[in-house]
């Protein structure tokens, strides 16, 4: 799967996680793909359910390492 911008946000906590996500996705086209890297486990949860209720589609969260994961996200508007 083709990414196009990746957001490494360790070290960030909720909400920050997801204004920052936003934000990127905003200035995105419809249709490319957003890398999000988190460190935070409540926002393993609460940035995809952000997304999807912003319109976005979910691709997949991985768990890539300990306390460690990543959220693909397509915009779709």
């Amino acid at each position: 799967m083709q990414v196009d911008r990746e957001l490494d946000l360790k070290g960030e906590v909720c909400p920050f996680t997801f204004v920052k996500s936003k934000l990127i996705i905003e200035q995105m086209e419809k249709g490319q793909i957003l890398r999000v890297i988190l460190d935070y486990e409540p926002s393993v949860e609460n940035v995809p359910k952000s997304m999807e209720m912003e319109g976005q589609k979910v691709l997949a969260v991985n768990k890539i390492g300990d306390k460690l994961w990543e959220v693909l996200v397509r915009k779709e508007r």
